[in-house]
């Protein structure tokens, strides 16, 4: 009986992915990793619940970070990129309050404040997610 919970125990332990693992087939497998000081004005809108910043610098995702504070001790960074088309010239969503667009002439349209799903439009992949810790004023963004 022991060796059968002990290999019961083992296959469902092997069998378990991690958070972490986000395959999506249109979008590449890049580093992020960066930090956001909230102390500094161009975060404002970060430093309170609800507040959203888009963050276009290069090398902070594929074409860009949404980055938003649900509640002052959570925060949630979403891949500026649309989820459910390639990288190209219009894959960059548009960001209206608490909802992302595409911009590539389809109807894909996501709520950045449910967990990036999507609400709108074909492939059904929500927006792709990086970590988000916080450490006193200062965010650090991974994956």
């Amino acid at each position: 009986m022991k060796k059968l919970v002990f290999l019961f125990a083992a296959l469902l332990v092997l069998s378990c992915s991690g958070d972490d693992d986000q395959n999506n087939p249109f979008l590449p497998n890049i580093a992020v990793n960066f930090q956001i000081n909230l102390d500094l004005p161009q975060y404002n809108n970060l430093r309170f619940p609800g507040g959203i910043f888009v963050d276009r610098t290069d090398g902070r995702g594929i074409r860009g970070v949404i980055i938003y504070n649900q509640n002052d001790q959570q925060f949630f960074a979403y891949e500026l990129s649309d989820p459910n088309i390639s990288p190209s010239d219009c894959s960059a969503l548009k960001v209206e309050g608490t909802r992302a667009s595409s911009n590539c002439g389809n109807e894909n349209l996501y709520e950045i404040a449910s967990f990036g799903q999507q609400i709108r439009g074909e492939g059904g992949n929500p927006l792709l997610a990086y970590r988000v810790t916080k450490n006193g004023n200062t965010l650090n963004v991974s994956n």
